[in-house]
């Protein structure tokens, strides 16, 4: 998996979206970083609502994601 950066919308924070996802896909989720905090947001709604996890929550999901 590679990820490219993506528009704003707005934010300040820098998206970044799996190359797995395309433009027009049903599942196209967008991941940002600040310290210490995980943001995830629907691509296609980029002002719409967003998930916030700690770094710890965050790779416990992402090991138990590349598990299954």
């Amino acid at each position: 998996m590679s990820v490219k950066p993506s528009a704003g919308h707005g934010s300040e924070l820098m998206w970044f979206k799996s190359s797995y996802s395309t433009d027009d896909g049903p599942a196209c989720v967008e991941v940002a970083s600040t310290p210490g905090t995980i943001h995830i947001r629907d691509s296609k709604y980029g002002q719409g609502p967003r998930l916030a996890f700690g770094t710890e929550q965050w790779a416990a999901f992402v090991s138990y994601a590349a598990d299954h």
